[in-house]
């Protein structure tokens, strides 16, 4: 008996993960990726503890992970000439594994895609870049979907974890229009500045209009985002000419304390990109294909729980379909259904409340004019020392498991 064919859309963060799940768990995954050859696209990301959970169920991938883990987290202010502490915290991986049972790890992005992409296949995944899914057609056990250069394929189901610009969304459930924040976010990696030699923190900086938030990529490296209130820009993450860059790096911004402006100042691979917000699905698959990560609930950064979600909704998937089809044969479409019903009712209240908490998060740091930073500042000190405010961050980094039902 052969076994069950799932197709997984999208290689980038979560698509790798979900193949190398189903993989070992008996399915036979195979990934179509719409770009000709891993990207470049997005900076970094932090793999908080919630995230490490689900990636420990996979033996031996945290310990390779390729990335650099912060020993302290630092909320700082940079205005009207005067720098201040608000709040610091330990989160070194010994303090983070005591309180979280793993700890936290920044990543650049495009090596962490890498190897992801190299653990599929050294897990036996077959990976099809330039296949740009355009069609879905379902029959009563088997989806057939269509490439934009002609080639068709069939598999069992079918899991979009095709991102932000989902094509699988946009044929589930039409083209949506994204509403621009009035947020704008661009970031670089840069050499670790004179000012932060040997403490390796993850650093969040507020100014007058502004936010930075930086971390450790590695030992010698530095990955960082500012926000700020600017006029509508794509959402296209991608590089910034050398005019653009030469630009940012001699900007206002360049005398920023804290170290932020020695960060600016030394900026390599600047993108921009515009911060938009999409309506909130009802519903998250029709018949045998189903949206897993930013294809279901895209998120704005500002919370850092993206990827860290997607890998919670892998590990409900993976739960679910233990439950429902422990034979891992070929499911039913009333089989699937069961699956994905309990999967969206579990994970899209869950990932909504995360969305518009991001989004909040967003407009609670970017606030303009004295009296308003000074305000926001004080609520980051109080904040730091409410207890519902740290039991409810324990309880998402401490998710989505105690035990392992996978």
């Amino acid at each position: 008996m052969t076994n069950t064919r799932v197709m997984v859309v999208g290689a980038g963060i979560a698509g790798p993960i979900l193949a190398i799940f189903l993989k070992t768990r008996g399915y036979d995954p195979i990934i179509y990726e719409r770009l000709p050859s891993p990207g470049e696209g997005g900076l970094s990301l932090v793999l908080q503890p919630n995230g490490l959970r689900v990636l420990s169920l996979i033996p031996g991938l945290i310990e390779q992970i390729p990335g650099y883990s912060p020993d302290r987290m630092v909320h700082c202010s940079s205005l009207d000439g005067k720098e201040d502490i608000l709040t610091e915290a330990d989160i070194s991986p010994d303090a983070a594994r005591e309180q979280f049972g793993f700890p936290f790890i920044a990543v650049r992005r495009a090596e962490f895609q890498r190897f992801l992409i190299d653990t599929a296949e050294k897990h036996g995944i077959e990976i099809k870049w330039g296949h740009q899914a355009i069609e879905y057609e379902q029959s009563e056990d088997a989806v057939e979907v269509t490439f934009a250069n002609g080639v068709k394929d069939t598999a069992s189901f079918v899991v979009g974890c095709d991102g932000l610009h989902s094509n699988t969304r946009i044929a589930l459930f039409g083209k949506e229009k994204a509403d621009f924040t009035g947020l704008v976010q661009f970031g670089g990696l840069s050499p670790t500045p004179p000012a932060f030699p040997g403490k390796f923190a993850l650093v969040n900086n507020y100014g007058n209009g502004r936010h930075m938030v930086s971390y450790p990529i590695a030992e010698d490296k530095y990955a960082w985002a500012i926000t700020s209130r600017q006029a509508e820009a794509k959402e296209d993450w991608k590089t910034q000419h050398v005019e653009q860059q030469d630009e940012i790096r001699r900007g206002p911004l360049s005398d920023w304390g804290f170290g932020a402006g020695d960060l600016v100042r030394t900026g390599q691979n600047i993108i921009k990109y515009g911060l938009y917000d999409r309506p909130e699905l009802k519903s998250w698959f029709k018949g045998r294909i189903v949206l897993l990560g930013d294809a279901a609930h895209p998120t704005s950064p500002h919370l850092g729980q993206g990827a860290n979600q997607a890998f919670e909704d892998i590990y409900h998937l993976m739960r679910l379909l233990k439950k429902y089809n422990p034979s891992t044969g070929q499911p039913s479409t009333e089989l699937l259904s069961q699956v994905f019903i309990d999967y969206q009712d579990l994970r899209l209240p869950r990932t909504s409340e995360l969305v518009r908490g991001a989004r909040q998060q967003g407009e609670v740091r970017v606030v303009e004019g004295i009296e308003a930073c000074r305000l926001r500042n004080e609520k980051i000190r109080i904040g730091s020392r409410d207890d519902a405010a740290r039991k409810a961050m324990n309880d998402l980094l401490s998710g989505p498991f105690k035990d392992s039902e996978v």
